[in-house]
């Protein structure tokens, strides 16, 4: 097992240049075609650490989620055409509600179907879930707080938060390789989002060689801009008892805000020479982090609450593909509606960027917007949870 956090991040990075190395490779063409890049720079982490090369906690990946984070974001957001994803709003804010609603009524559902063979404190644990999924930790631990989740019950909670909301991205990311078939089967109307799509690929300007000076002043923005925000993030004040907005949160909105903000200057200009594949790269990395993290083997400690799980995503992956056929919506916004909500900030540009490569900032406003609307709507779940956990007979 690697121990070092300096080691760690070498073989992180030294596995993500492998993969995106053999995407070369002419024989493995037609692999790549079904099965994205993007998806094995999750899945082999999440397996080196299930087979104890790499643990599954490590200051490393600390360093790497909370720094190139914002570094990706800062250089996503700066080549973002503001104007064009406003005029996308209806739509992105459907499926973004359809994902919560999912969440909120799939909870109570799946407790009432499954209640009989859990604990009768396992509805304070599912209430606390439904806040990770509607907004992401801040709001679980909110939830937790309020409901009062018992600390020996958060283990398998977590297990279940972390396989289902890693697990399910996986299967997005398989899916954007299936995108054109699965839009045509909703009948999609994908107009809108090629438009915007076309108008952000072209927003940075003629392009050209990416020169030292432009990589130093992209890496320099990047991470001053980064280092800057998680200063004043830090010292900002956490709002709501329990909290509700962290220091992570702040970090998160005051790098959003400025990169948007950059993004009417000439800035902007530097996705000429590439700002935004920096970007990814940084985000990619980052996911390898992530994915590190995910232990495949410790799903096998909770079965009951796995099922549980397994159910309640299935109510909100129905959900969000009945509204979507309802509207039209194209696969990009339910895939990305769904992380929004179950991945939060951190997995929403991924695999936005994974759908339609330039759409990453789409990812990261509806992911950011869960923060604001979790809150809400993860105590409505817990509230129905508390009315179906009454009807079994576990509260008095």
């Amino acid at each position: 097992m690697l121990t070092d956090p300096t080691a760690i991040f070498v073989y992180l990075a030294v596995l993500l240049g492998a993969i995106f190395w053999l995407t070369a490779v002419p024989r493995l063409q037609p692999l790549f075609r079904v099965t994205p890049a993007i998806i094995y720079a999750y899945f082999l982490p999440a397996l080196s650490t299930s087979l104890g090369i790499t643990p599954n906690s490590s200051a490393a990946y600390d360093w790497m989620v909370r720094y190139l984070l914002p570094v990706s974001l800062m250089l996503l957001m700066v080549t973002v055409d503001v104007r064009a994803v406003v005029r996308l709003g209806g739509k992105a804010l459907i499926m973004m509600l359809a994902g919560s609603l999912g969440i909120i009524v799939g909870g109570p559902i799946a407790l009432a179907l499954l209640g009989a063979f859990l604990p009768a404190d396992t509805w304070t644990g599912m209430a606390a879930l439904s806040g990770s999924w509607i907004g992401g930790a801040p709001n679980m631990v909110a939830i937790k707080e309020s409901v009062g989740t018992p600390d020996s019950l958060m283990g398998p909670i977590i297990v279940v938060d972390t396989f289902f909301a890693y697990g399910w991205m996986g299967v997005l990311l398989f899916l954007s390789s299936f995108q054109s078939k699965l839009d045509a089967w909703m009948h999609a109307d994908t107009r809108g989002i090629d438009a915007l799509e076309d108008r952000m690929m072209a927003s940075g300007g003629e392009r050209r060689p990416m020169e030292i000076r432009d990589l130093a002043m992209i890496l320099g923005l990047g991470f001053g801009a980064a280092a800057l925000c998680i200063r004043l993030g830090d010292k900002l004040p956490m709002l709501g008892d329990p909290t509700i907005i962290s220091h992570t949160t702040w970090t998160v909105v005051l790098v959003t805000t400025i990169g948007l903000a950059l993004s009417f200057t000439p800035a902007r200009r530097l996705e000429g020479v590439g700002a935004s594949r920096v970007g990814y790269f940084a985000l990619y990395l980052m996911l390898t982090a992530i994915g590190s993290q995910a232990d495949l083997l410790k799903v096998l400690e909770a079965p009951l609450y796995l099922l549980v799980g397994a159910v309640w995503l299935g109510i909100h992956i129905a959900v969000l593909f009945a509204v979507a056929r309802l509207v039209r919506a194209p696969l990009f916004f339910v895939a990305t509606g769904s992380m929004a909500n179950v991945g939060g900030v951190v997995s929403a540009p991924i695999v936005a960027s994974v759908y339609r490569r330039s759409l990453a900032p789409v990812g990261v406003l509806m992911g950011v917007s869960g923060y604001f609307i979790g809150i809400y709507g993860a105590l409505l779940c817990a509230w129905l949870l508390s009315l179906v956990a009454s009807a079994l007979g576990f509260i008095s």
